[in-house]
């Protein structure tokens, strides 16, 4: 920790850039020196050092800027691979989005890359979400969930959803009518509300702890898809020992254990760090 320790002054610093492209965003754009993103029913300018402007003019942590980073990044940073990934992206941030966009947003992303997300994420905001100006450009809001719930199948599909569009119309309709009340999975520790996330249809472990991470503050939540089972395959052959390249919910549950266990409660910070690095070594596409 020698060396990290030595940089304790660039702890709660921001990388707009850093966090913004790594996979848990994706309605976002970069306007000469700001990032413009959806968020909810609202739309955040954002500098690259993580001044946030909003259009609604509300107050927002969205790069959650009271999480106490020494702290996060001396509890994760157990091993080489982590310490080097922190030093390459210090400044990447967790962020605190819309729990309904966020929801809708993952269960899009099941079997997907970042670019087709994106794209059906806009078609789904142009479809059905409120068009608005701001700085002199023109979003459109993300659709509140009484939209999403009383759109057909069929328009759901010509957003380029394919399959997914049963379920996010299932999801918008369990929010809508309060049978998800994220408010009070904010309040729930992490397995009640993982529990109630994955009784939504088409939200399966992965889904459910990207939207736990990214909007309920669950950051023990530890999203594991196969870029993650690579990577711990990679680098913590011998801590994890994945034998299987399936993995089943029980064998998922274990694992999730067993990474809680040696990053510690911020293992969600961890994940990203990982995830940000391993995809920029292979020069993947982001926003």
């Amino acid at each position: 920790m020698t060396l990290l320790l030595s940089k304790m002054q660039n702890f709660n610093s921001i990388s707009a850039y850093n966090s913004i492209n790594s996979g848990q965003v994706f309605l976002w754009r970069k306007y000469e020196d700001y990032w413009y993103g959806i968020d909810g029913q609202d739309i955040l300018k954002i500098s690259n050092s993580g001044k946030i402007t909003s259009y609604k003019k509300k107050q927002t942590d969205f790069f959650r800027k009271k999480d106490n980073m020494s702290k996060i990044i001396k509890s994760i940073t157990k091993d080489q691979t982590t310490k080097n990934a922190v030093k390459r992206y210090l400044g990447l941030r967790i962020t605190q989005q819309d729990p309904f966009q966020c929801l809708i947003s993952f269960i899009v992303s099941s079997n997907s890359n970042i670019p087709k997300i994106k794209q059906s994420l806009e078609n789904i905001c142009v479809k059905f979400g409120d068009k608005v100006k701001f700085d002199n450009q023109e979003f459109f809001l993300f659709p509140k969930p009484q939209n999403i719930s009383q759109a057909s199948i069929v328009d759901l599909q010509d957003c380029g959803v394919g399959y997914r569009a049963k379920f996010i119309k299932e999801a918008a309709n369990l929010v809508w009518s309060k049978k998800i009340d994220f408010e009070n999975l904010k309040k729930s520790n992490y397995a009640e509300a993982k529990k109630t996330i994955c009784t939504i249809p088409g939200v399966g472990n992965k889904v459910a702890d990207c939207v736990l991470l990214f909007s309920l503050n669950k950051l023990e939540a530890f999203p594991l898809d196969r870029w993650m089972v690579r990577i711990l395959e990679k680098y913590y052959d011998e801590n994890f020992k994945i034998n299987t390249k399936t993995i089943t919910e029980k064998q998922y549950n274990i694992l999730h254990q067993k990474i809680v266990n040696y990053f510690g409660p911020f293992a969600g910070y961890a994940q990203q760090f990982l995830f940000k690095m391993e995809r920029e070594n292979y020069k993947k596409k982001w926003l």
